[in-house]
């Protein structure tokens, strides 16, 4: 089994739906056996610009993180058809062990 890790900002926009949104639905409609959105309190990034956006009028985007396992091959498939749809973020995988 493997995992894939999504990172992307909660703001991002796939067309006029929100990104992470769009990358759930695309995960439904090649059947992956399941997926987890989560979003972020704190992070940063490349740049090392610490993220609070709770912090009051803070303007920064909050970090999102999506998460699925399916058998490696179906994982690895379906990482290589998203990237057609979007450049963005930062997108990891490992091998996962399920008792």
């Amino acid at each position: 089994m493997l995992q894939a890790q999504i990172f992307i900002d909660k703001d991002e926009l796939h067309g006029s739906q929100p990104l992470f949104e769009y990358i759930i639905r695309f995960l439904i409609r090649h059947k992956i056996k399941g997926a987890t959105a989560f979003r972020g309190h704190i992070g940063f990034g490349s740049n090392q610009h610490l993220k609070r956006p709770d912090d009051l009028f803070s303007f920064d985007e909050p970090p999102m993180m999506i998460t699925f396992i399916d058998e490696d091959e179906k994982v690895l498939h379906t990482v290589s058809q998203l990237r057609k749809e979007f450049k963005n973020g930062l997108i990891i995988t490992h091998p996962v062990e399920i008792h």
